[in-house]
This record gives C-alpha cells, structure tokens and sequence, in this order.
C-alpha cells in the first residue's frame, strides 16, 4: 500500500521513523512519502520535506513566516495528490497537519491521526474539525481516551507511548567510553542541559540554564545538541561557560547523568523514562506568552505532570525561570527527599503508559483503517 505520513518536528521524526519501520514490517510492499526528518528517511520513507524548513514556533514567529507556511501547504496537496496514497498519516504538528486533513477529506483521501494534537489543552474547538476530517485517532496518552471518548464521544484507540520502545530500543552507552569519547571529566558526575530543539527555544533558555553553573563545581554540565541546529549556533554559549556540547546523542547523555534541566516538551517525558530527576523551564516572549496563557487551561505543562495528574517535576515558568530558583531547584533534586519522590513517581508513570509495542500497533491500525472501503 501507499502511505503519506505528515510530522513537522524533531519528536515527531523519531515517531515517525518507529512507525515506518514497523509498515515496513508488516506490509512488504509499502511505498511510503513523507514530511519529517534524518531518522524517517533512514527508516525507508522517502522525504519530500524537512521539519527544519518547517519549524515555526509561538505566534510571532508563524505570523512572520506566513507566507512560507501557506507554500508548504499548498506544495503538500500537489504532492499527495501525484502520490495517491492509500491512506494519509498525520503525525502531531497540528497547525498544519489540521489544514491538510480538511482538503485531504473533501478529496476522498483516508486520512489517520497518529499522536493526537493537543486540544485537551488549547482550543478545545477543533475537536469540530476532527470529527469531520480524521477517520482514525490513535492516541499515546492515557488521559487523551477519556478526554475523547467520554468528554466528545469520539471513538479512538490508545495505543500506548512509543517512547518506551524508543528509549528500550537502543543499547545503552559505556559511561567511561562515552566521557573518554566526548572529552568529559572521568570522575565528576553530569548535569545534562536540555534547551529545545529549535533555534528560538535554545536562545531563550540555554543562558539561563547555563547562569547556575558555577554553583555547582562538584558537577559538569553538557548541553544536548539538537540534531537540527548546527555547532556553529551553539559556539556564543560555548565561550561563555565551562560546558561541553554533544549533538545528537541526547539519549547516550540521559543515560549517564545523574540530573537535568529540561525545556518543557516531549523532551521532560524521554527524561522521566530515563529516571534521571529533572527540573522543568519555559519561557516564552511576552506576547506569545500572554496569549499562551489565556487560551491553555491545564494545571501542569510538562508531559510527565499532566499524565500523572499531580507535581512529580518542579516546572519553573516564565517570571518564575530565573536563576535563583533553578539553583534551588536543582539543588533539592542533586540532594534532597525531592531525588528519591521523582524516582518512586517515574516508575508509576511508565505503567500508566502501557507497556511496549506503540508503533507496531498504531501501524496495524493504520493499515486495517486504509484498507476498509478498499
């Protein structure tokens, strides 16, 4: 069969890659296109676009680039509509991906939703357009088929988080290789910097990551290159501060640290499941963030708080990021009761996300709904 599968950003690759693989897997002749990114293309999908001329983040900033966004939109159906696929496969990124599917249905393409947008929290309105245009949610979140089903009456399938066959997937890394490898110190135990994955992000948190780590001498700290932005962007922070910078290795480095500073995102919940006690950080521009705030209705904002329902991780937001409290923080999760309560929490959270196997059944899914009507 054909398939088209839609994900705009760096998260979104790596699901989307486990989710071609397992295609693959089952369906021998699977031809399949994709927007995504290295890791959909090592996996077989043959990339039309990549999220890094995709990624657009807060208000302003989509605001500034609308005129390549509208292209993008209007390069993707031309390309679906040559590709004819069997079925079309959206991957979160739901700005663009909600769009899509609106055309996608009045053409008659099937369409399925892999990893829900977030409408549980903002702009719960576009479970209208859901209903209308998706023929097939399968959801990662627990929470996410309660939210649809008792609150919308809209059937899904939760299929369980794909990080975990993620994250269990790849062999773990020698701790003295790695720091012989990477130029670290032999001995001190490390503090991983997680910023973000875009350009935006990264500027707004690294230096305040950075501003706490003369406070903590008996720790190295070494920032998690994103595999989308290059050493030359990173090299300003570099000469400011005693750090070292590993790209593309986030999981080799969350596997050996002892703890971490995390910009919120999917990024809070691979930490989780690599048990290593974090502190979360967000902050925005101030207008992306008071718009932000009146429309987003959650109590929590990192992943491994919301599916929990109650504070595990310290989340340090806006105002509140600065660089006394990221001192306080992260000094009750190096040595206080804090440690221990993020660890107790971790395990619980993994069994509420269902166990192994997420690609593999999203894909069987995905192939049983392309095939109805056929």
């Amino acid at each position: 069969m054909k398939y088209y599968i839609i994900a705009g950003e760096a998260s979104g690759d790596l699901h989307g890659s486990n989710l071609i693989k397992a295609l693959k897997k089952k369906d021998s002749d699977a031809d399949i296109r994709c927007w995504g990114g290295d890791l959909m293309k090592a996996a077989g999908g043959h990339l039309v676009k990549h999220y890094k001329e995709m990624a657009f983040m807060g208000f302003l900033e989509v605001i500034s680039n609308i005129n390549q966004i509208f292209k993008n939109i209007a390069f993707c159906k031309d390309d679906i509509s040559n590709f004819n696929p069997d079925v079309i496969v959206f991957i979160d990124y739901s700005g663009f991906n909600l769009r899509i599917a609106s055309w996608a249905k009045k053409n008659n393409f099937k369409t399925n939703y892999y990893i829900s947008p977030q409408i549980w929290a903002s702009r719960e309105g576009r479970i209208h357009k859901i209903k209308r245009d998706i023929d097939a949610m399968h959801v990662i979140l627990p929470f996410e088929k309660e939210f649809y089903e008792k609150k919308h009456h809209y059937p899904v399938n939760f299929v369980g988080h794909p990080l975990i066959d993620a994250i269990g997937d790849i062999p773990r890394a020698s701790d003295q290789e790695f720091r012989e490898e990477h130029n670290l110190d032999l001995k001190r135990p490390i503090i991983a910097l997680l910023p973000g994955s875009r350009k935006q992000e990264v500027q707004k948190m690294l230096s305040l990551m950075l501003s706490v780590t003369k406070s903590f001498p008996k720790f190295q700290f070494v920032i998690a290159g994103a595999p989308s932005l290059d050493l030359e962007f990173y090299q300003p922070f570099l000469k400011s501060s005693q750090v070292s910078l590993i790209s593309n290795k986030t999981y080799d480095l969350l596997s050996l640290s002892y703890a971490a500073l995390v910009t919120s995102g999917t990024a809070t919940l691979e930490t989780a499941l690599f048990k290593i006690p974090q502190v979360v950080c967000y902050r925005a521009n101030w207008i992306s963030y008071q718009i932000a705030k009146r429309i987003i209705t959650l109590k929590f904002i990192s992943l491994v708080n919301l599916i929990m329902d109650k504070e595990v991780v310290k989340e340090l937001i806006q105002g509140d990021l600065n660089t006394k409290n990221l001192i306080e923080e992260l000094d009750k999760i190096l040595n206080g009761p804090e440690r221990k309560k993020q660890f107790e929490a971790y395990y619980e959270l993994e069994k509420k996300l269902g166990g192994k196997g997420a690609s593999e059944k999203a894909a069987s899914l995905i192939m049983e709904s392309a095939q109805l009507d056929h």
